[in-house]
């Protein structure tokens, strides 16, 4: 029998465009700030760049327990995400462009695991289907 997990997130709303968030397995708190360009004052991360990290955390993290199954060493992995906006015909995020720095060569085989956790990974399929994801690939040797 499948038990459900829910994790609980608390938000306090402290004015000014300011939120405190608290991650209520590990009391983790941080704040949030609209963006300068939507009437914040870009003091603190932004709901939509929380949105940018947990497409790369998440993504990094699911490569992460590939790379262990199948013995590909990943370790010093850089994951860069752009994030566009769009305005109309309302405000959402538009564009992601994930750039992937990998320490060194993978094989064919392996770079085909990694590439293929975008889209298994459950941030990436949550997002609404218009939102555009670009990947690009980068080897340091």
């Amino acid at each position: 029998i499948l038990k459900k997990i829910m994790v609980q997130i608390n938000i306090e709303y402290l004015g000014e465009l300011h939120c405190q968030i608290e991650h209520g397995p590990s009391g983790q708190t941080f704040l949030t700030d609209a963006p300068i360009d939507n009437n914040g004052k870009g003091e603190f991360i932004s709901p939509t760049d929380l949105l940018a990290t947990s497409v790369g955390s998440c993504i990094a993290t699911i490569m992460g327990i590939q790379a262990n199954r199948h013995n590909i060493d990943i370790k010093g992995l850089k994951i860069k995400v752009l994030k566009e906006m769009q305005n109309e015909p309302y405000r959402r995020v538009k564009t992601l462009f994930i750039e992937f720095q990998f320490p060194k060569k993978l094989d064919d085989k392996s770079f085909t695991i990694m590439k293929n956790v975008i889209k298994t990974c459950p941030v990436t399929r949550s997002l609404h289907p218009d939102i555009i994801i670009q990947d690009s690939y980068i080897f340091c040797d």
